[in-house]
């Protein structure tokens, strides 16, 4: 798989420009599989109610999906991309996956961030896996990674690559991912964005960028840099994320002890 990731700095608000942009810029890549950022299209720093109802969508019956559907169908490309979602009075942090035949499904975010948490209903479809030709592909949200659970699960429902759409601004991710990866087997890429938001006085948001690819052995195939506008591509072998064991006596899921562990706090 020709897998790659889109990172750049969007506009707030700007939701055709940004965009246009996407499909400018995805024309001219020949992956196979692409990531881009939580929000890419509309921005990060919310800063009330009506804003978020402004620029939310439904899903699939939305510019943004149907622009990323279109995108897909016309490249033959599998994309993950995030936006915010509008479901009747609910609003989501959300991700969809559109392929050569047009959407395929969505996931709305688990662990809400910060200020996320005043305007957006915590996720509940779960983490969700897709059986696709070109790999099983796995979706979380930016802050997802910091709960282990999170890739954890995708990886115990078969993901072979774990998409993650992503907003960072604290610095842990990047050097983090490589764990996750380490001790789940499985690929991941981490498609973040540049550029601040000071929408809030006394409160400026700085995006730490380094979007990256990291293989199951934890090793990083590919980053960028923390402030550059960047489409990577990384060639990746889905299948070995099947290969669970570390050496002849040790494989990381059959190893699992689940009657040792707790569920909660006693």
């Amino acid at each position: 798989m020709r897998a790659a990731f889109y990172q750049f700095n969007p506009v707030f608000g700007e939701k055709e420009k940004n965009l246009n942009k996407i499909v400018e810029v995805v024309r001219q890549s020949d992956a196979e599989l692409l990531v881009l950022p939580e929000f890419f299209a509309t921005g990060y720093q919310f800063i009330s109610a009506h804003e978020v109802a402004e620029l939310s969508e439904p899903v699939p019956n939305g510019l943004t999906t149907e622009t990323i559907s279109k995108l897909s169908r016309e490249k033959g490309m599998y994309i993950v991309a995030g936006l915010p979602e509008r479901d009747g009075e609910r609003f989501y942090n959300s991700a969809i996956l559109s392929g050569p035949d047009g959407f395929m499904g969505l996931y709305r975010k688990t662990h809400l961030f910060f200020e996320e948490t005043l305007y957006f209903t915590p996720g509940d479809t779960g983490f969700k896996v897709w059986d696709t030709p070109v790999g099983r592909i796995g979706i979380m949200i930016c802050f997802d990674w910091f709960f282990p659970e999170s890739m954890r699960s995708l990886t115990l429902s078969g993901a072979e690559v774990v998409a993650h759409p992503s907003n960072l601004v604290l610095p842990f991710c990047p050097d983090s991912m490589p764990v996750r990866c380490l001790e789940n087997r499985v690929f991941a890429i981490t498609a973040n964005r540049t550029g601040t938001e000071s929408r809030k006085e006394d409160q400026k948001l700085t995006f730490i960028g380094k979007s990256e690819i990291v293989s199951p052995k934890g090793e990083i195939l590919i980053r960028a840099s923390d402030d550059s506008e960047a489409i990577m591509i990384a060639d990746i072998e889905p299948a070995q994320a099947n290969d669970k064991k570390l050496n002849p006596y040790n494989d990381i899921l059959k190893d699992i002890r689940q009657e040792y562990y707790k569920r909660g706090l006693e």
